[in-house]
């Protein structure tokens, strides 16, 4: 039996595989939660198409500074001397991909 955090995760990553498909778009679990049973990196949780790579992380609170508000579409945060990281809710990520998809097919 996993452990609970385990299991944790594990219901995470199909939660995004399941959202992902639910609208059309190509996601897979890697088996085990390593990447290695999808032939990549060990970090990787879960394969959209098959390049766009996601690690999946589940926590009881994230601070709320770093969840974006009503006003802000996104939020960028780095550490000092750090690389910049944008966050965004997945809702609005997958909303504007299927804006775009849906546009080329018109414009095709």
């Amino acid at each position: 039996m996993p452990s609970p955090s385990k299991a944790k995760g594990n219901r995470f990553e199909r939660e995004i595989v399941n959202k992902l498909t639910s609208l059309g778009i190509q996601a897979k679990r890697a088996w085990g939660s390593n990447g290695a049973s999808l032939g990549m990196h060990e970090e990787v949780d879960v394969l959209i198409g098959d390049s766009f790579k996601i690690q999946a992380k589940c926590r009881k609170k994230i601070a709320s500074f770093l969840i974006p508000t009503e006003h802000v579409d996104a939020v960028v945060c780095k550490e000092d001397r750090g690389e910049m990281l944008i966050i965004m809710r997945l809702d609005d990520v997958l909303g504007q991909a299927l804006f775009n998809m849906n546009a080329d097919q018109i414009t095709d």
